[in-house]
């Protein structure tokens, strides 16, 4: 190689070395920002879990001394103060209203449980237990029609508590005094291969009760 040649190159290279610093300076808090965003949102990604985490992990030990109280309206009164979001509100407030209708409160249960029937926004699997809860706990409180008219709504095909919803309202039925409404309910249940074998011996126990055979068509 000739010196001529040599130092073309190293022109060259030098060229190329200025115009890659001249790149950096113009162009390099590009990424230099690319990087602090990245490393940013990591650390933030980590910190949100670790809030995450902490509140769950205190929302539960929160629940935990609530439920390990000495008596029903004790135990009520203290989910009562239980501070929680998403999900853990929803149970708090479920266990609420169990705890005030073993105290013997319905209707302060009942009224826990309203705004949860009402919430739209509720996951249907929540707000159709709340339902199913409301009607369990309210047979003193709220008519049998009105209880099947609750009902009806979340024993439709696939939701979750359809078969539970479907012995309320044949219980509803008998308070009414349609009784072979709710035989066929009873029976119905019986023989649905969805039905859990604990469901299924309860549905034939109240056939036989209110007189009738439990696999008569």
């Amino acid at each position: 190689m000739s010196h001529s040649d040599t130092f073309i190159e190293e022109v060259t290279e030098e060229v190329r070395r200025d115009k890659f610093y001249g790149f950096l300076k113009k162009y390099g808090w590009i990424g230099i920002v690319a990087v602090l965003a990245l490393v940013g949102g990591a650390a933030f990604n980590e910190y949100s879990k670790a809030q995450a985490r902490a509140e769950a992990e205190a929302t539960g030990d929160a629940l935990t001394v609530a439920l390990g109280q000495e008596t029903d309206a004790a135990r009520a009164e203290a989910l009562g103060q239980v501070t929680a979001e998403g999900d853990a509100r929803v149970i708090a407030a479920m266990l609420r209203a169990g705890e005030l209708h073993a105290a013997g409160d319905a209707k302060a249960a009942l009224s826990v449980l309203a705004p949860l029937m009402a919430d739209d926004m509720l996951a249907p699997v929540y707000r159709d237990l709340a339902v199913l809860k409301s009607a369990m706990i309210g047979a003193g409180e709220i008519a049998p029609e009105d209880r099947v008219t609750q009902l009806a709504a979340i024993a439709s095909p696939g939701a979750p508590y359809r078969l539970l919803a479907e012995e309320q309202i044949a219980a509803a039925q008998v308070e009414m005094g349609e009784v072979q409404a709710a035989i066929e309910g009873y029976r119905a249940i019986s023989q649905d291969v969805e039905a859990s074998n604990a469901l299924r011996r309860r549905a034939a126990q109240m056939i036989v009760a209110l007189g009738a055979d439990p696999v008569a068509e």
